[in-house]
């Protein structure tokens, strides 16, 4: 993971208008894993979020496409993020296409998240984080903002024991 995808990860922990302090994370991830575990302090005191990622294919994937993101969220929520290395416009609304080996191709309209940084997916993006993109091989993942297009493809594997130690981690 690149020094700028670990910092994008830290600043995306906490949510919009969190400026962190100088340091943006505490990474505690074992070092055989793939995804990486991150925990960064939230703006009030005691508080912090946690968050998996994983980079993106860079052979597959345009330079512009980062990676993905799984964070804590507040009221037990998980969001699911695209990370982008050229943000959008921060109220853009981008159409984001999944594609998975098995899964099939769903299109969802997002919203941006980190100043234009990262594109928050809709709730229902969380149930496929949490269920079948567990047994899925990789992920096709196309963001389309007006005559804009940034693809990428994400290796899961992992993602069921990555995912199992956010959803233990939430809310501590």
């Amino acid at each position: 993971m690149s020094i700028l995808s670990l910092a994008l990860t830290g600043w995306l922990l906490a949510g919009p208008g969190y400026d962190p302090p100088g340091r943006p994370f505490i990474e505690i991830a074992n070092p055989s894993s793939i995804w990486k575990f991150a925990r960064t302090q939230g703006p009030k005191e005691g508080e912090s979020f946690a968050s998996i990622s994983k980079t993106a294919e860079t052979m597959q994937s345009d330079p512009e496409f980062a990676g993905l993101i799984v964070r804590c969220a507040p009221k037990g929520k998980i969001d699911v993020l695209v990370a982008l290395i050229r943000p959008f416009p921060p109220r853009s609304r981008p159409r984001v296409t999944i594609s998975s080996t098995g899964g099939g191709t769903q299109t969802f309209e997002a919203s941006m998240a980190a100043a234009g940084a990262a594109v928050l997916l809709p709730d229902e993006v969380s149930a496929f984080a949490a269920g079948k993109w567990q047994t899925t091989p990789s992920l096709s993942v196309v963001v389309k903002e007006s005559d804009s297009e940034i693809k990428g493809v994400v290796a899961l594997n992992g993602l069921r024991e990555a995912y199992n130690s956010l959803a233990a981690n939430c809310g501590q």
